[in-house]
């Protein structure tokens, strides 16, 4: 049970590292959309940019509270093992 958790845990990090990745990409070079895909959504605009921004930070920080708590859980469930024994 604790290794599920630390699997879970291990890809709720790595969903986090990936949507700060995003979140900076996308506020350091707004038009890479347009560049790597070739379209232009909103027609320079800006506001799909800024709506990745804020969501990709939202994500990012919504997955890193998660994988906080799961590592914490397994950490609460492995000392209480040890103790157990």
């Amino acid at each position: 049970m604790t290794r599920d958790m630390r699997l879970r845990g291990r890809i709720e990090a790595l969903a986090a590292g990936l949507c700060a990745l995003l979140f900076l990409v996308t506020l350091i070079w707004p038009d890479w959309i347009e560049e790597v895909f070739g379209v232009d959504p909103d027609q320079h605009s800006g506001a799909l940019e800024w709506a990745i921004v804020a969501l990709a930070l939202a994500a990012a920080v919504m997955f890193s509270l998660l994988a906080r708590s799961e590592f914490r859980r397994a950490r609460t469930l492995s000392a209480a093992r040890q103790i157990s024994r």
